[in-house]
């Protein structure tokens, strides 16, 4: 790869509203150890009082506390019990912002990402390249990012550290943006963005709700970022 590819993202480069940060996302290099992946397809959540959707929409918990730290560092949470997502916290200190990281190309690393993936021996062959790091739970495996990366400083490189690099961004006219996946609040805002036509984007799913008994009480929803 060539030096522009190879070349890190500056902190500057997150320090924007979550919106703008999102597209330019795309084409970009993340690394995480052994493993590289281009990313394709990004979703943007705004600040508190913001955007409903968000984890920080009423403000600062333990959970989302990295979210309202620096720009550039990985807000990694779990989700309905079994998955993990990744994040790329936006904008300064304290606005609690961040770009969920939805699907990605391996570059580098792809049996590792198989392996990680459960998927060894005879049954690897039956997982497609395209599918390793299709959505944001199947990213993560690949990358193998867990709960104790939650803080980690993507603008930092060195050996078992998470890097973003330049990698080589779409032609702006293959960029295509659209409602936010599996969401029932605010799920109208076209802050998905992916690369037109790249098999490994993740299809488009409305939010189902979820079927309760009469007698169920309701919880609040847990949203995406």
């Amino acid at each position: 790869m060539g030096g522009r590819i190879l070349k890190p993202l500056p902190r500057s480069f997150f320090d924007r509203p979550s919106h703008e940060v999102a597209p330019d996302l795309l084409g970009r290099v993340l690394v995480h150890g052994p493993v590289s992946l281009r990313l394709t397809e990004v979703e943007a959540y705004g600040g508190p009082g913001e955007d409903p959707a968000a984890h920080t929409y009423r403000g600062r918990t333990p959970r989302n506390a990295v979210m309202f730290g620096p720009p550039g560092h990985l807000y990694v949470y779990f989700t309905y019990g079994m998955h993990y997502c990744a994040n790329l916290v936006c904008l300064p200190e304290e606005h609690g912002s961040a770009v969920l990281l939805r699907a990605g190309e391996i570059v580098d690393g792809v049996e590792i990402s198989r392996s990680r993936r459960g998927a060894t021996g005879p049954a690897a062959r039956r997982v497609p390249d395209r599918d390793l790091a299709r959505g944001p739970a199947r990213l993560a495996v690949a990358l193998g990012l867990h709960r104790e990366h939650n803080g980690l400083d993507a603008i930092r490189t060195g050996s078992g550290s998470l890097a973003v690099l330049a990698g080589e961004p779409p032609d702006r006219t293959l960029i295509r943006s659209g409602p936010r996946t599996g969401i029932s609040t605010a799920k109208e805002v076209p802050w998905r963005f992916w690369i037109d036509g790249d098999p490994t984007v993740s299809p488009y799913k409305a939010h189902v709700p979820r079927r309760r008994s009469v007698a169920a009480t309701s919880v609040g929803e847990a949203p995406s970022s």
